[in-house]
Parts: C-alpha cells; structure tokens; sequence
C-alpha cells in the first residue's frame, strides 16, 4: 500500500479530480494549505505599506491507494495539474504499513477499497 500527498495549484483542482475519476480513483482528502517553494512568493502593497507574501495558496490532496494504483494516480495527478510552469506543485509517496476501516474493522489493501 502506498500513501501519496500532492500539493497542487488551487485552480488545477477540478481538472485533478477529473483525471483522477478518469483513472477510477475516488477516494481522496483535499486540504486548504499555505506554502512557498521555488515560486518564491510577492510583493502586495496595503494602505500604502509594502508586504512581501511569500507563503502561497497551495491545494493538498491525501490518497492512500494499493500497489496497482500508484502508478495510475501518480500519472492524473500530473495530468491534471501540470502546466510546465514554476509552481505546479510535487508529489510525494510514502509506503504505507497498515491501513484500518473503522466500520468494518477491515486492514490492510480491503480497508483501502
């Protein structure tokens, strides 16, 4: 099992959830955060003040998947969210020992669905 977090642009997020159905994956978290990368960040100015914003509008999504999903998510994600710019976002995959529906109390790959 496999555990993979992406952090993408807010606005890539419906095309993300498309190529994600698309691929048969449904189960997902989606989570406002804020973070900075090479896209650095602005400068905004308010009432005359200049501020530098440097912890931008970020979208992370959690998806704990089987082995023979991985691949298949990994590739809607940067379907989806890639645009060849600076601030398309990355992905990270972890292994994911154990896994529990609460429910049923099922483990492992069943608990996953």
């Amino acid at each position: 099992m496999k555990y993979i977090v992406a952090m993408i642009q807010p606005h890539k997020l419906p095309d993300v959830k498309a190529a994600l159905a698309e691929a048969g994956i449904y189960k997902m978290t989606v989570t406002n955060v804020l973070g900075c990368g090479a896209q650095g960040g602005y400068t905004e100015v308010y009432r005359g003040v200049p501020s530098e914003i440097n912890l931008l509008k970020k979208i992370k999504l959690e998806i704990g998947v089987n082995e023979e999903f991985e691949q298949k998510t990994i590739d809607a994600i940067i379907k989806g969210a890639k645009t060849g710019e600076i601030g398309d976002g990355k992905i990270f995959v972890f292994d994911l020992p154990k896994c529990i529906r609460i429910r049923t109390e099922e483990t492992g790959n069943d608990a996953i669905g």
